[in-house]
């Protein structure tokens, strides 16, 4: 009862309706049917009267619909005394705007619920404290100035300059390098970067305003804002079942000479299907994307992602991790190769720095265990020396083992590889090659999106081509274009032939090819505030794979749409061509409508549903 209570003070004019429709019962059984006739004609007539304005109002902005029918139904009725009837046609479009606006507000429901999974609190110090004693306060109230902490693990806030010592932050998201950066205090942190395996101090140098969750929220307000190209074509399709409904209206009418058929005919031909089933698709499409972590700015990008036919991606932190990953071990002597890894490791077991932990992490994936090592001291950003097994080692940069060992050889490294360098008791002894991984779901990825009917597959990369073709050959990408500029990305979107085309990005220097392509995504999970900008869809979650997710979603919601629009127009014609023929009265047809628009709705709700294909293919992954 109570939810029945809430619902009316939601939406009062479905109250009103129904207490108009108890006055009127009262007066019938009281013996007053004149009365209850005026009392039942004013208010529907007085409904009629308030949609004209919204009609003329609405064609004013540009936008067409099928109001003209209800209005006509309800003014017809009420001309041939079928006042009962033009009663349920007020109940079927004020219950028809009332599921629309719960259906909207769903949609927002689990998109706020979204953005709630990002922080929204900062950890403030005062000037005079360590990293304990902080204070949460929200990110909002965060000013130019303030000290904050950050933990191991958790997304920098805002801008700001470091005061500790030292941390490594994982920047791939904002400059494109795949490596983590160590920073010493007083360098400048930017906002989105990942805070490693240290809590950190930092005083932010610009408020929270322009961070990347304001970004996402002001693409969740566009997106419930937005109307999709195929919401305004069903406005468009209004028109011709319009005319249509009066034509056979009005033949009905002359056929049989009876005006009442020609109000029978309009009150099955009531609008809903038109003005409600495509709205209710696109959010329902919205509101499924949000619940896999996926931000879809409108229901324009939702058409669009429908009809993707080319793919591209930026490689580093896109199609790779942006993380460092043991690629092979050189030694330059008659030490065996598991000898110096586990001598490395054994020295870089002590440092928290994310190359260490590359290294530490390969020799146990080879089944070395780390000697215990003594003496052990780190140099900030340089290296690291230990005693192991009674021999001095150093293991680093090449600048830093060079001022313990005598000289360095040049040694070739593979495309996109990084040397951590390391001597043993006075002699360089070797390098261990640290590169990029690739994402593990990046091939799957490729593969399901040309299932799902994208043709075309690209890699836009500014790194080398031996490197980036080495990425394309493990993932099964079709074409690579390597060595590139950001405007050289732009030019090549803009020039491909098989469109639309969907871009996935991460860093700041992938915001212009974002805005470029017809479809925009930018892997916001760790991405930088002007490629969310930039993106028509923002994945909030470090998974590539949510991007075919996006595809298929927008391609459920288009196919559902039409379902539901040609599911509403098929029987409210089915319903017309009764009336005209006489078999259906006018409170009958009334609520006939009704459970048309029911239909139309709970079919257009499908677009929450994965297709019968994509449980299937979900099955098989």
């Amino acid at each position: 009862m109570s939810a029945v209570i809430r619902t009316l003070r939601a939406y009062p004019l479905i109250g009103l309706t129904l207490l108009v429709g108890a006055l009127g019962g009262v007066l019938v059984w009281s013996g007053q049917p004149v009365a209850a006739r005026w009392a039942l004609s004013v208010y529907v007539l007085a409904f009629a009267a308030r949609r004209c304005w919204y009609m003329v109002a609405a064609l004013r902005r540009g936008r067409y619909g099928v109001d003209i029918l209800a209005v006509t139904a309800i003014a017809a009725t009420v001309a041939v005394a079928e006042y009962w009837a033009a009663l349920v046609v007020v109940l079927m479009l004020a219950t028809g705007e009332a599921l629309d606006a719960l259906a909207s507000r769903r949609a927002e429901r689990e998109l706020s619920a979204l953005l709630e999974r990002a922080p929204r609190t900062a950890h403030l110090l005062s000037s005079d404290t360590g990293i304990d004693g902080s204070s949460d306060v929200p990110i909002g109230s965060v000013r130019r100035g303030d000290q904050l902490l950050v933990k191991p693990g958790e997304l920098l806030p805002v801008d700001a300059v470091l005061l500790s010592a030292s941390g490594a932050f994982d920047e791939s998201s904002l400059t494109g390098e795949p490596l983590p950066v160590e920073h010493l205090r007083g360098e400048r942190l930017l906002a989105g970067s990942v805070n490693g395996s240290r809590a950190v101090r930092i005083r932010a140098t610009a408020s929270a305003a322009d961070s990347q969750y304001q970004r996402i929220v002001d693409l969740v307000r566009a997106a419930q804002e937005s109307r999709a190209p195929f919401v305004r074509l069903a406005d468009r399709i209004a028109v011709p079942f319009t005319l249509l409904a009066f034509a056979v209206a009005g033949a009905a009418w002359w056929a049989s000479g009876d005006s009442t058929r020609f109000a029978e005919v309009l009150v099955v031909a009531t609008p809903c299907p038109l003005l409600i089933a495509a709205p209710v698709a696109f959010m329902a499409g919205m509101s499924r994307a949000a619940r896999h972590g996926i931000i879809v700015k409108g229901g324009g990008t939702l058409e669009q992602l429908a009809r993707v036919r080319t793919a591209a991606f930026d490689k580093t932190g896109t199609l790779t991790q942006g993380l460092p990953e043991l690629a092979s071990v050189r030694p330059t002597n008659d030490l065996d190769s598991d000898d110096l890894l586990g001598m490395a490791a054994s020295v870089e077991h002590f440092s928290t720095h994310p190359l260490a932990s590359a290294i530490v992490d390969g020799a146990r994936e080879r089944g070395l265990t780390p000697a215990p090592g003594t003496d052990a001291r780190e140099s900030t950003a340089q290296g690291a020396t230990a005693t192991v097994g009674g021999h001095s080692v150093v293991v680093g940069k090449a600048g830093f083992v060079a001022e313990h060992v005598h000289g360095i050889p040049r040694l070739a490294l593979s495309p996109g590889e990084s040397a951590v360098h390391v001597g043993i008791d006075g002699r360089y002894a070797g390098l261990l090659a640290l590169s990029d991984k690739v994402r593990p779901d990046a091939r799957r990825t490729l593969a399901a999106l040309h299932e799902a009917g994208v043709e075309h597959t690209l890699m836009l990369t500014g790194d080398a081509e031996a490197t980036a073709r080495h990425i394309a050959e493990q993932i099964g990408i079709d074409d690579v274009r390597a060595g590139l500029l950001p405007q050289d990305k732009v030019a090549i979107v803009a020039g491909l032939s098989e469109r639309p085309v969907m871009m996935v990005g991460d860093g700041v220097n992938d915001a212009p090819v974002l805005a470029a392509a017809e479809v925009g995504v930018a892997m916001g999970a760790r991405g930088s505030t002007a490629a969310s900008e930039s993106a028509d869809v923002v994945i909030l979650l470090d998974d590539l794979y949510r991007a075919v997710r996006a595809v298929r979603i927008g391609r459920r919601t288009l196919r559902v749409a039409w379902q539901a629009i040609g599911l509403g127009l098929g029987l409210s014609v089915t319903l017309m061509l009764v009336a005209s023929a006489g078999f259906l009265p006018a409170i009958a047809g009334a609520w006939a409508q009704e459970l048309v628009d029911l239909v139309c709705i709970l079919w257009a709700l499908l677009a929450t549903q994965p297709s019968a294909e994509e449980k299937e293919s979900a099955e098989q992954a």
